[in-house]
């Protein structure tokens, strides 16, 4: 019993830190749109988020990533975790990997990026937070999939799995691939691709091959 209570305390003190770090990072990008990253200070985003600068120093070491953190600020990870738990263990990685790309990678996500990426035009300094934010992505998926795999994959398959999803996404947020994201209408692009038709061709090129 006590031996539950503190995996409990644990889960709570992990979840309470997660959402404050989202509560901050949320307030940066609010600021960043708002009044571009030369327009506010880290004393800005602690009192819109009603932080203090240390707590913002125990998450972030800069208000750069801190506004590149929120495209990552997923509201629950409920929904995968009940996927995850749903699934055998004889669920191919890539079935899992799907299902994962649809749920972390939404609408929201695609527009904070967008506009991340439009930030980085006018402060470059932003580049280095935003290539970060997007390597812990891949990270968490890798991670992800080599706990789910439990040894019946390698770690190269698993690393050349995520790296080659995650690498044909990464053209989407600068629009440099003519994909109609989530929450486009067809009238703003009637030629491109949707995201999910892109994302199924995609995973039929990995299930089998590229011929």
């Amino acid at each position: 019993m006590l031996r539950h209570y503190t995996m409990d305390k644990k889960s709570l003190r992990e979840i309470k830190k997660k959402a404050t770090a989202n509560a901050l990072a949320e307030a940066a990008f609010e600021l960043a749109l708002d009044r571009g990253l030369d327009g506010f200070t880290i004393d800005d985003i602690v009192q819109r988020a009603v932080y203090s600068r240390r707590t913002f120093a125990n998450h972030f070491s800069c208000k750069e990533e801190a506004v590149a953190t929120a495209a990552l600020t997923f509201k629950s990870t409920r929904e995968a975790e009940e996927l995850i738990e749903g699934m055998s263990e004889n669920t191919p990685l890539l079935d899992i990997l799907y299902h994962l790309m649809k749920m972390q990678l939404t609408a929201n996500h695609f527009w904070k990026m967008r506009k991340l990426v439009s930030l980085t035009k006018q402060n470059p300094t932003l580049v280095p937070y935003i290539l970060s934010a997007f390597h812990r992505l891949k990270i968490t998926a890798q991670q992800t999939l080599s706990e789910l795999s439990h040894g019946r994959d390698s770690d190269e398959y698993i690393h050349l799995l995520v790296g080659a999803v995650y690498g044909a996404i990464q053209p989407l947020y600068d629009g440099s691939l003519h994909v109609l994201l989530p929450g486009e209408s067809t009238s703003e692009s009637c030629e491109a691709a949707t995201y999910d038709k892109y994302l199924d061709t995609i995973f039929n090129y990995l299930r089998n091959g590229f011929y």
